[in-house]
């Protein structure tokens, strides 16, 4: 009787996984001849796929918060040699940094346009925290900068930056990323200037990149060179390549 127990139990449990294994697979074999989405602000990626995306940022705007806060370390933790993980829009050898000056896109024709040191001399914020890349590495960071909701109160910028989005490209316009309000104006997201308390390096975005910590690292623009505000979604460089346009953590 036991025995017959067993084997009942065994033939139910082998064909729960042959069923559920039948089913991913019909699954994945679906998503995977579904259509691709009509190239646009993101492509790539399948429609069934992209639609996942979409919703999945809706329900974490809905929620997201000020009060969501990235861990922070101490300074000794921080890596010395910090990677660099690619150089698209950054890798024009004829880019003089004395000549950069950060644009903001204000209406039609009128861009506000920054020099680093009228930055620098607005107060500092710091921040310890784990970088983490798309690729599955991560590194604790050491950053230095001004909040970019401290720029917006500076400059008076409050009404463009009531719009759902924040769209930030190189000065050669090669690189470019769209945020969504809520993460460019996280108290934790800040213009860095400074890595492990020195000017950041060429590398590494100088002279101004982006650090945003609710973010994976393809959303962390180095060398900004334009800030524009839409309510529409920005072009998202990766986006464009298939990958989530949210991209948060």
């Amino acid at each position: 009787m036991i025995s017959k127990k067993i084997k009942r139990r065994n033939f139910l449990s082998f064909a729960t996984f042959l069923g559920l294994g039948a089913t991913a697979t019909a699954g994945w074999e679906m998503l995977y001849h579904a259509p691709e989405e009509t190239p646009g602000i993101t492509a790539g990626a399948r429609k069934p796929l992209r639609k996942a995306l979409n919703k999945t940022e809706l329900f974490f705007r809905k929620f997201f918060g000020n009060d969501h806060h990235v861990k922070s370390y101490p300074k000794s933790m921080a890596a010395k040699e910090v990677r660099t993980n690619g150089d698209i829009g950054i890798d024009d050898t004829g880019f003089n940094p004395a000549n950069w000056k950060l644009e903001i896109v204000k209406s039609g024709e009128e861009v506000l346009k920054i020099g680093i040191d009228e930055i620098k001399a607005l107060p500092k914020t710091e921040i310890v925290y784990s970088f983490k890349c798309v690729e599955g590495w991560d590194q604790i960071q050491y950053w230095s900068g001004l909040k970019f909701a401290d720029l917006i109160s500076h400059y008076g910028l409050q009404s463009l930056a009531q719009k759902e989005y924040v769209g930030m490209e190189t000065p050669n316009g090669e690189y470019y990323v769209g945020l969504d309000r809520e993460s460019a104006l996280h108290p934790q997201t800040i213009l860095a200037y400074e890595m492990n308390a020195k000017p950041v390096p060429l590398e590494n975005g100088a002279p101004l990149r982006l650090i945003i910590p609710v973010k994976y690292g393809i959303k962390n623009l180095k060398r900004i060179g334009k800030i524009s505000f839409s309510d529409r979604r920005p072009r998202d460089y990766w986006a464009e390549q298939g990958y989530d346009y949210y991209s948060g953590l």
